[in-house]
């Protein structure tokens, strides 16, 4: 429920305010003040883990790479810690029916870990903005996105957050630099603005690449195409829309059992 307010406000900051209208994600000078106030108190920061397709891919042992233990705790238990660290206590965890449930053992509705856990089921998709998707209508505000088997404990994500904040871009990509930039989405920069993406080029002199973690306007959900690194982000990068931000410190994956055995957190 929305209430109507008057504030009196200085001109200089009444300026600024109105500089992130940009009539495509932020409307009107209301939605300016709501996503300003939202994101500075860090109201209702929303955290999307993706551990979509088919299940085949991401089983690991008896398991799953998301239920998989690192140092004595599930890969998925290190994400929600990290997240609820950050400020992001509404998590939504998309995958198919019985990864939901292998991850639903281990942290129930996520009280535990001081968050509030939805499963999103996941019957099919062709690709990563398929599964994404699926939050379309949950989420109403700028969240952030991980992808399912990863680890992040060092990367910081109140610095990601507030770039998309800042920039109100349509989404705006955690960025590392890569010795194997063919195994990556590889970006193509200037300044924060990223003005190419290519997914696993065959060859690039590009070092700078896509660490799977991002935060996204909702406008996000809209755009087509089935894979975000093939459809939607090169996309958004053609048109502008696209932002990066860059991280010295990368994120860990968690593929095999030799992977999470051989992690140093």
């Amino acid at each position: 429920m929305k209430e109507k307010i008057s504030i009196t406000i200085d001109k200089g900051l009444l300026k600024g305010v109105d500089s992130i209208v940009d009539n495509l994600h932020i409307r009107n000078r209301s939605q300016a003040f709501e996503h300003l106030v939202s994101a500075a108190l860090g109201a209702n920061r929303t955290a999307v883990i993706l551990a979509g397709g088919p299940e085949e891919h991401i089983r690991l042992g008896d398991g799953y790479r998301m239920t998989a233990k690192v140092k004595g705790k599930e890969v998925v238990v290190h994400a929600l810690e990290k997240l609820r660290e950050s400020g992001f206590k509404n998590i939504f965890i998309v995958a198919r029916k019985n990864a939901l449930s292998a991850i639903f053992h281990v942290v129930r509705d996520g009280s535990l870990y001081g968050v509030r856990v939805s499963y999103v089921e996941e019957k099919t998709s062709e690709g990563s903005a398929d599964s994404l998707r699926l939050v379309k209508g949950k989420v109403e505000t700028e969240f952030l996105v991980v992808y399912g088997d990863l680890l992040f404990s060092k990367v910081n994500l109140e610095e990601l957050w507030k770039d998309q904040v800042k920039n109100s871009a349509a989404a705006t990509l955690l960025m590392t630099t890569s010795s194997q930039p063919s195994e990556k989405g590889t970006l193509k920069v200037e300044g924060n603005k990223i003005l190419a993406f290519t997914q696993k080029p065959k060859q690039s002199d590009i070092y700078l690449v896509f660490s799977p973690i991002f935060m996204a306007s909702p406008a996000i959900l809209e755009q087509p195409g089935a894979s975000l690194e093939k459809d939607v982000f090169p996309s958004l990068a053609s048109r502008g829309l696209l932002n990066g931000h860059l991280s010295s410190e990368k994120e860990k994956h968690i593929h095999t059992l030799q992977d999470a055995k051989g992690v140093f957190l």
